[in-house]
């Protein structure tokens, strides 16, 4: 298993990684969640945002490795059900989870544990399995989205509305984190 970023830095930092290391690292990564849930275009054709938070997700969940990436999600989503204004366009409550996007809400959950795990395993290290993780964490995002979506609008419509929009961003996105992360990993070296 490698080290993932943030554990990294931590360590050159000179900190000992412990217990409150660990928790200030989770709630560091839902704030940055949060702020980038804040970057949302609502499309006029469908349910779902485009918001920046699917990049949050995933770059923190790069960042922490599954354990810690699973526990700031859970994090983020308990913030959010608990009525701080974390969720896509400064939204709340624990109705939000169980609205048309909760499904995207839990894949997030999903993803990091994916995108997380593969960090673990130095996917984070080059720009191709950069690329290859993240498009297996949307993947896991769109699966779960979809899936609850669908339950709303049907599939045909929850494809059409909940996964082909986002599909050219999020390879921007992915695109992005590719060059990131190996640059993270080279500045921090």
């Amino acid at each position: 298993m490698y080290e993932t970023i943030a554990i990294h830095v931590v360590r050159r930092s000179g900190v000992r990684v412990t217990a409150l290391t660990n928790v200030g690292l989770v709630l560091l990564g839902s704030v940055v969640i949060a702020l980038l849930a804040q970057v949302r275009v609502a499309l006029p054709f469908s349910a779902v945002p485009l918001t920046g938070q699917t990049l949050g997700v995933l770059l923190v969940a790069a960042a922490l490795g599954w354990k810690r990436g699973v526990a700031c999600l859970m994090t983020y989503l308990a913030e959010g059900a608990l009525g701080l204004p974390v969720f896509a366009g400064g939204a709340a409550g624990f109705a939000y989870l169980g609205g048309v996007t909760g499904g995207y809400l839990l894949g997030f959950v999903v993803a990091a544990a994916v995108v997380g795990g593969l960090a673990e395993r130095g996917w984070d290290r080059r720009w191709y399995g950069v690329a290859a993780m993240f498009a297996l964490g949307m993947m896991a995002i769109y699966a779960c989205g979809a899936a609850y979506l669908s339950t709303f609008v049907g599939l045909r419509q929850a494809l059409l509305m909940g996964v082909l929009p986002f599909l050219g961003v999020d390879v921007l996105k992915a695109a992005v984190a590719a060059v990131l992360l190996p640059l993270a990993w080279k500045l921090t070296r």
